[in-house]
């Protein structure tokens, strides 16, 4: 299941995230999907917003994983991917670029 997820939005309702200071529990409306990003394939992962120590943790990795579950089921599972960019969206949501 750790295929590079498509242009298709996955839904899920928590997401472990495991990033290279911590890791990471977060639950709400969360959204993954691949997207072309100067010329390269990328994951966004869209996330409520976090609470400060959690956005401050994601702000300071090089480098994330994570597991996408809605209603207790595996979505989707990362491999290892170097992270981008971190940032927010036009509804105050916090959207992290990655890649493999």
């Amino acid at each position: 299941m750790s295929s590079f997820p498509g242009p298709r939005p996955m839904h899920g309702d928590t997401v472990e995230i495991i990033v290279s200071t911590t890791s990471l529990t977060i639950t709400g409306s969360i959204t993954s999907q691949g997207v072309l990003r100067d010329g390269c394939g990328c994951v966004e992962l869209t996330l409520p917003d976090a609470d400060p120590q959690q956005r401050r943790d994601l702000a300071r990795s090089t480098w994330i994983q994570y597991k996408l579950y809605r209603g207790g089921a595996l979505v989707y599972s990362s491999g290892h991917l170097e992270l981008r960019e971190t940032r927010r969206d036009d509804n105050g949501a916090l959207v992290l670029s990655a890649s493999p």
